[in-house]
């Protein structure tokens, strides 16, 4: 149900009008807000709520905005994405709503889950650190880790962002992005380098990003920083989308006779582990590769 009363508030107080002051000698002081965000906040809230087509007489009505504001306000949100304008005049919510939503969504849950993982998982912490990162833009942003035991000369932070091309765990997410997605992501040749390895050109990352999905996983040999060598895994959510991405980096020259299968084989069960946990799957391709086996 709508609350007339608090649709009232936030309008006056977006207008710049003053609303009713707190009682008490210790109320809270109210924050500053900068009154056009705020209208137009307040103007996507109730299109929101409505769940149907809003004219914008009945916005400006509802909100007690001036008509010419409310005009303003939709034809910013509607130039952004934000709101529609249907054949009619009327205004429900655009699409660009939706990155706002996936993007929290990909942040929160996942992240949680694969915190909430190590709580129920046995055997205590992994040699090497175990990372999660998710895309934005030609970037990863990492959101979690899990620290290993054994040291690694490259930390990993919350907030750490790295050119998803060379991190291992961005080549895992875009390994399954439209091409589209990867020509507005990477426009130009040549790509940024940080150690003088990895794709370097827009045709040597559709390579590699087609031999990741073959193989089910992805590598980032010394791409990154000299002397590391880290393999990703995506995380999948409910309706498909490469959401996130698990990965292990170690010091090249500890790898092992296996190649680092032991650390692989971590990476791909916590990945696997995460698509469960929203309620997503592997694609067929990667289960049956990684299956087969197959060295780093």
């Amino acid at each position: 149900m709508n609350n007339p009363a608090v649709i009232a508030s936030r309008a006056r107080r977006s207008a710049g009008q003053p609303a009713a002051a707190p009682q008490g000698e210790n109320a809270p002081a109210q924050p500053s807000l900068v009154p056009a965000v705020a209208r137009a906040l307040t103007l996507l809230e109730r299109i929101a709520q409505a769940r149907t087509p809003l004219t914008l007489a009945r916005l400006a009505t509802e909100l007690g905005y001036p008509k010419s504001s409310v005009h303003g306000l939709c034809n910013t949100l509607v130039s952004f994405g934000y709101l529609r304008r249907q054949a009619d005049g009327s205004f429900i919510l655009g699409a660009r709503v939706m990155r706002l939503a996936e993007a929290f969504v990909s942040c929160t849950q996942v992240t949680d889950e694969f915190n909430a993982l190590w709580k129920t998982t046995a055997g205590g912490a992994h040699d090497e650190t175990i990372i999660l990162s998710v895309l934005n833009g030609a970037e990863v942003v990492y959101v979690a880790a899990r620290p290993g035991r054994r040291p690694l000369g490259l930390a990993f932070t919350v907030g750490m962002r790295l050119p998803a091309h060379l991190a291992a765990t961005g080549k895992a997410m875009l390994a399954h992005q439209s091409p589209e997605r990867l020509g507005h992501l990477f426009p130009t040749d040549p790509l940024p380098s940080m150690a003088s390895k990895g794709p370097l050109t827009r045709a040597a990352l559709r390579r590699e990003l087609r031999a990741t999905r073959e193989r089910g996983y992805s590598i980032d040999d010394e791409g990154v920083r000299e002397g590391v060598y880290c393999m990703g895994a995506p995380v999948f959510d409910a309706a498909g989308q490469a959401v996130a991405g698990v990965g292990v980096c170690i010091n090249k020259s500890m790898l092992g006779t296996d190649g680092g299968a032991r650390h692989l084989e971590v990476v791909l069960g916590t990945a696997r582990e995460l698509t469960q946990r929203l309620g997503g799957s592997v694609p067929q391709a990667s289960r049956d590769n990684v299956k087969q086996g197959g060295g780093a």
